[in-house]
């Protein structure tokens, strides 16, 4: 793989936008305050990639202190909420699917920067999968509910995780060019997610899988 390309800024960008709208909404939703949207807004967009840069790649200061244009993308996010948020307020769906979008932005751009640091492909499918769970994470951490990622539920983490092994398989195995890999990556990881929240396709608790199922009574001798 070209370790020497570096996607697009604006994508990047994107996926702190999406990403920092559900927070947005979610503040709107609580009927939380100014502050408490712009915060909940910053710790949803930014969450991912702050985990990313700060803990797991340790390469200097964080991009989204580096470059304002994200502080300026989550204020964008905010804005935007603020001013469309009634009508997102009514639908659970529309923000189910800004997030499916966000998660394979996110997917991607973890990936990216993560084989471009240098990370072999199994740490670098952790750093990419934390990087677009990572915000969400941050905001039901913030809401005190339980991360949508850890329930059973509609397919969010495995999304992410299938949209990080996704596009590096796109561009070492098929050979597809960096751009159309990253955008087809973030095209499958939105339609699974689609077709899970759309099909109802869940996951289940582990407790009801054959794996950890006991007879309660032992069979007669």
């Amino acid at each position: 793989m070209d370790q020497g390309f570096a996607l697009p800024l604006y994508l990047d960008l994107f996926a702190v936008f999406l990403m920092a709208a559900t927070g947005a909404i979610e503040a709107i939703r609580r009927e939380f305050d100014l502050v408490g949207l712009l915060g909940l807004s910053l710790a949803t967009g930014v969450g991912g990639a702050l985990i990313r840069d700060g803990i797991f790649l340790q390469a200097g200061v964080p991009a989204v202190v580096r470059n304002q244009d994200y502080l300026y993308a989550v204020a964008a996010a905010a804005v935007a909420c603020l001013i469309f948020g009634r009508r997102a307020l009514l639908s659970e769906r529309l923000v189910a699917l800004v997030d499916a979008a966000a998660l394979g932005a996110y997917a991607v751009v973890g990936m990216e920067k993560s084989l471009a640091f240098g990370l072999d492909f199994a740490p670098a499918v952790l750093v990419g999968t934390v990087n677009a769970c990572g915000g969400g994470i941050l905001r039901d951490v913030l809401m005190r509910e339980e991360p949508m990622v850890f329930r059973p539920g509609q397919f969010y983490g495995l999304a992410a995780l299938l949209g990080c092994l996704t596009y590096p398989f796109l561009r070492q195995s098929l050979g597809v060019p960096p751009l159309p890999a990253a955008l087809g990556t973030i095209v499958f990881t939105f339609l699974l997610r689609v077709l899970a929240i759309t099909r109802n396709w869940r996951t289940v608790p582990v407790h009801e899988t054959g794996l950890f199922r006991r007879r309660r009574n032992p069979p007669a001798p």
